[in-house]
């Protein structure tokens, strides 16, 4: 099995909704995501030849979805209210608003199925939160 691995960083706040703790309160991580590709098979012809994917295509894929990101405060679907987001937005602050509460569990799902839509063989993504605390998500075969 042949496997590439590149990461990319982005800066960005979150918070949990309804948690009893610490991370109900809005606060930012660096966050790194190292994505891992794979394959058994390597590409047999053309300038791309000896490879499972072009590490520029990869880096660049990987680098797009960090930075889309970047900045931000990502919060989950419904969490805040209507009159809060309007604030926000009025005060042209960057918000994302997510499906799921933004945990570094969800992220490493979420991310890895954005790459696998763009036809990338991603065979698992790892969120960091900070240098010593991550999340793996791996697809399953």
């Amino acid at each position: 099995m042949y496997r590439l691995k590149t990461s990319a960083a982005f800066d960005s706040a979150h918070f949990l909704a309804g948690y009893n703790g610490k991370c109900a309160n809005i606060h930012g991580h660096r966050w790194t995501l190292e994505v891992v590709v794979e394959s058994s098979e390597l590409i047999s012809s053309g300038e791309k030849r000896g490879m499972i994917i072009d590490f520029g295509d990869l880096k660049k894929a990987v680098r797009e979805l960090a930075d889309s990101f970047d900045h931000a405060l990502i919060y989950e679907e419904g969490s805040l209210r209507p009159a809060t987001v309007a604030a926000l937005n009025e005060e042209s602050f960057r918000l994302i608003e997510v499906p799921f509460r933004p945990t570094a569990e969800n992220f490493a799902r979420f991310f890895c199925e954005r790459l696998t839509g763009q036809g990338l063989p991603v065979s698992s993504v790892t969120v960091y939160e900070t240098p010593e605390n991550c999340a793996v998500y791996e697809v399953e075969k």
